[in-house]
C-alpha cells in the first residue's frame, strides 16, 4: 500500500527542514553577505550571491538529533588578475575579512577545501564558496588543498534538477529527500556524498519512463518505487565504480567524490531498499504494510488512521519498472 497521506505527513513533519529554519538561514546569509561586501578589502570584488548545494536544489533536511544543519552559498567575485596563478588567496581573503569583522571575529570560522565556513553555535554552519567568471569564460570555483580552480555550472545543475523533477510531478525532490534521511537518520550508504546521491536519483528519471509508463511518477511512493528500482537494476549492472558526469554540461566529474568500496556500499545498500519498497508498496494488508514502510524509515513514518491514510486500491497498483540507462564521462568536479 502508498499511504500517500503518510508520507507527506512524514515530509513534512519530520524529514524537511522547517521554513522558520530556512528563513533563519536566508537572513543570516544575507547579514554574511553584507558584512563582505562592506570590507574594505574584499568588498570591492564582490558582485552577487547566490545558493549552492542542498539549499539551492531544495533537498535539504533535518540534521540528525541536536546536530547543526549547513547550507552553502557561492560568493560571486570579480577576477584580481595578480591571484591567478594562487587561486586560493580568494579563500583566505574572504576567511581574513570574516577574521576582523566585529561579529563573525568572535564566531567559529575556518578555512575548508572550497569554501570558508562560518559556524553558529547549536544551530548551523554556512559554507561561503567563492566563485568566479575567468576571462577565458571558464565559471570557477576554488580548491585551496591543490591551490588550483575547480570548474563549476551552478545555473547548468539548478535547470537540470528543474527539468527533471518537473518530469517526475515535482517528485524527485521528495524521493532525494527521503534518501538522504534513510543516509542520515538511518545510517544507510553512509560516504555517498549528496551531490552524487542527487545525480544519480535525477539521472533516472525520464520522460520515455513517464510516457511508457504512465503513472509512474504520480505521487511520492510510487515516484520512489520507481526511481530506487530504475537505480537498482542500473547499480547492478556495474560492479565496478561508474564515472559520474555532472549534468550541468560542464564537462567534469564526481568521480573523486567516492572510490570503490562507498560505491560497492552504495550499490548493496540500494538494492536492499528496493526490495524493501517493493515489499511495503505491494503488501496488500494495512497494518503489514505500514510495519514495512517503518521498518524501512523508522518509526516516525506516521500511521495514520486508515480513514485518512490515502491508500490506493489494488488495481491502481505500479509494475515493475522499465530499467533507463545513462552514458558519462571522466573528468574531475569541485
Amino acid at each position: 500500500m502508498q499511504h500517500i497521506k503518510s508520507f507527506n505527513a512524514f515530509l513534512q513533519d519530520t524529514v524537511n527542514l522547517s521554513q522558520a529554519k530556512l528563513d533563519l538561514l536566508g537572513d543570516r546569509v544575507e547579514a554574511i553577505y553584507n558584512a563582505l561586501k562592506g570590507d574594505p578589502e574584499i568588498g570591492p570584488l564582490v558582485l552577487g550571491k547566490k545558493p549552492q548545494g542542498s539549499w539551492a536544489q531544495r533537498t535539504i533536511i533535518n540534521p540528525v538529533g541536536d546536530n547543526e544543519f549547513d547550507a552553502d552559498f557561492m560568493l560571486h567575485l570579480s577576477e584580481v588578475v595578480e591571484w591567478s596563478d594562487n587561486p586560493k588567496t580568494y579563500i583566505d581573503k574572504v576567511y581574513a575579512a570574516l577574521h576582523r569583522h566585529s561579529v563573525y571575529g568572535d564566531m567559529p570560522h575556518t578555512r575548508k577545501c572550497r569554501c570558508v565556513q562560518l559556524s553558529y553555535a547549536n544551530s548551523m554552519h554556512v559554507d561561503i564558496v567563492p566563485y568566479l567568471h575567468l576571462r577565458d569564460g571558464r565559471e570557477v570555483i576554488v580548491n585551496r588543498d591543490d591551490n588550483k580552480w575547480e570548474q563549476t555550472n551552478p545555473s547548468g545543475f539548478t535547470a537540470w534538477m528543474q527539468e527533471k523533477d518537473g518530469i517526475a510531478n515535482n517528485n524527485l525532490r521528495k524521493v532525494i529527500r527521503l534518501m538522504k534521511y534513510l543516509r542520515n537518520h538511518r545510517n544507510s550508504f553512509t560516504g555517498t556524498r549528496s551531490i552524487i546521491l542527487t545525480t544519480l536519483l535525477g539521472q533516472r528519471v525520464n520522460e520515455t519512463r513517464a510516457v511508457t509508463h504512465p503513472g509512474c511518477y504520480g505521487n511520492v511512493p510510487t515516484t520512489l518505487l520507481t526511481i530506487i528500482e530504475d537505480l537498482d537494476a542500473w547499480l547492478q549492472g556495474r560492479p565496478d565504480k561508474p564515472s559520474i558526469l555532472d549534468p550541468s554540461g560542464s564537462g567534469v566529474t564526481f568521480d573523486h567524490r567516492w572510490d570503490q568500496t562507498t560505491y560497492s556500499y552504495f550499490r548493496a545498500r540500494i538494492h536492499t531498499h528496493a526490495r524493501q519498497i517493493r515489499e511495503a508498496y505491494d503488501e496488500p494488508n494495512y497494518d503489514r504494510s505500514v510495519r514495512r514502510w517503518r521498518d524501512l524509515f523508522g518509526d516516525a513514518f506516521p500511521e495514520l488512521p486508515r480513514d485518512s491514510a490515502s491508500i490506493t486500491p489494488p488495481a491502481q497498483k505500479f509494475s515493475t519498472p522499465l530499467l533507463i540507462t545513462t552514458t558519462s564521462r571522466t573528468g574531475r568536479a569541485g
